[in-house]
Order: structure tokens, then sequence, then C-alpha cells
């Protein structure tokens, strides 16, 4: 299949993507303070350098994009079918350092939660998504996910 723009449009269209401040990071955000959490952001002294840190809940949380982070079983976590080996190898690197940040994170007694962009795209979803993060936060699991379909707990 052949891309449908230009290698100098698809460039400028990828360059311009965040990694920081995104709706979806935003939401979480907005929901969190709502809810009374106090929190900080983006700690590069931790591994991951986590999107939310809840320091007194030894709590870190990482807004992941569904592609980005390729995101099992999602609609949105597609691999693209133009460089696929590029694609491929690319998400995949994402995703074991996401995996290696879990692991260091925690050894060193923190809890972390992976919440995923297609949670937060549509009003049904992010409906439930308060709730949900409250459950996770004021519960007891290292490690959970919460997508489209649910939360999990790991």
């Amino acid at each position: 299949m052949v891309d449908v723009v230009s290698p100098e449009i698809r460039s400028r269209m990828m360059s311009g993507i965040q990694g920081k401040n995104t709706k979806p990071e935003m939401l979480v955000r907005r929901l969190l303070f709502a809810a009374g959490y106090r929190f900080r952001l983006h700690r590069r002294d931790l591994p991951g350098s986590p999107d939310i840190v809840l320091p007194g809940r030894k709590v870190a949380i990482f807004v992941h994009g569904c592609f980005w982070h390729l995101h099992e079983g999602c609609r949105f976590a597609k691999l693209p079918a133009t460089r696929s080996d590029f694609w491929r190898t690319k998400l995949l690197g994402n995703n074991d350092r996401d995996r290696q940040a879990v692991v260091k994170l925690n050894s060193m007694g923190w809890r972390v939660l992976w919440v995923w962009e297609c949670s937060t795209r549509t009003a049904d979803s992010s409906g439930s998504l308060p709730v949900k993060l409250r459950a996770w936060i004021e519960g007891q699991s290292a490690f959970g996910q919460i997508g489209e379909d649910g939360a999990t707990a790991n």
C-alpha cells in the first residue's frame, strides 16, 4: 500500500505529535484533580518518566497512546501498511521500554497504572474513567491498565 501523502508531509505530520500534555493526559489530570488527588508531572528521576505521579501514594500513571504503545487488541493500535518493518521495530521497542519501566518502578515500591488513550475517546468510556481511576488508586495492585474495554489489574 502506498501512503496517500508525500514523505515530507508525513514527516512533518509525525514530528508534530506531542509526547507530553496530550489531550488524553490532560483529561486524566483534570479528572484526578477534580477527585481531590494532587500530583506531580513527568518525573524524570523515575524510570520511564511517568506522566503523572502521586508521590504520597507511590503511584505512577502513564497515559499511553494506543498506537504508539501497541495496546493489545485495541482498534486504534493498527500497524501501518507502509514501512511495516520500521514501525514494528519502533513500536515493539516502545512496548519493551514500557514493560521495563514497570518492573523497575515496582522494584522501587511504586504501583504503576497505564491509562490507554482509547479509554478517553468516547463519552461512554471517559464517563466511567473517574470511577476506574479511583478504584485502582485506592486498591492494592502493583500494576493495572484502564482501556476502553475496562480496567484490568495484574
